[in-house]
């Protein structure tokens, strides 16, 4: 999938809600550039640990459109890394971002 801005976002775009795919989930990710968003430094992995030991401790997600993009980008990179499909727990919580994306763009907020 190509890069999408978060101003061209739409629904359509994302994953459907009962789309169980990594390879959907992954493919997606991938519309989102975290690396090159937040250039060379530590930003994009910092962001996404803090939000996944957020949800893994309260179920907090970021509040933002480019940091639920991140996330969902950084473990993208993150599962790629360790070669195999996310664990049932990383799958909840890659479809929690997926979810907030929709609101978010559903909700025309594209910060």
């Amino acid at each position: 999938m190509e890069e999408i801005a978060n101003t061209d976002l739409t629904e359509k775009d994302l994953p459907a809600p009962d789309d169980d795919s990594w390879h959907s989930i992954a493919e997606f990710a991938l519309s989102f550039d975290g690396y090159s968003y937040w250039g060379l430094s530590d930003q994009c992995g910092d962001i996404a640990n803090k939000s996944l030991n957020a949800w893994r401790e309260k179920k907090i997600l970021p509040n933002s459109l480019t940091e639920l993009r991140t996330c969902l980008f950084f473990e993208q990179r993150r599962w790629h890394h360790f070669g195999d499909s996310p664990d049932k727990k990383t799958m909840a919580y890659l479809h929690a971002l997926i979810e907030a994306i929709r609101v978010k763009v559903r909700e025309g907020q594209c910060d």
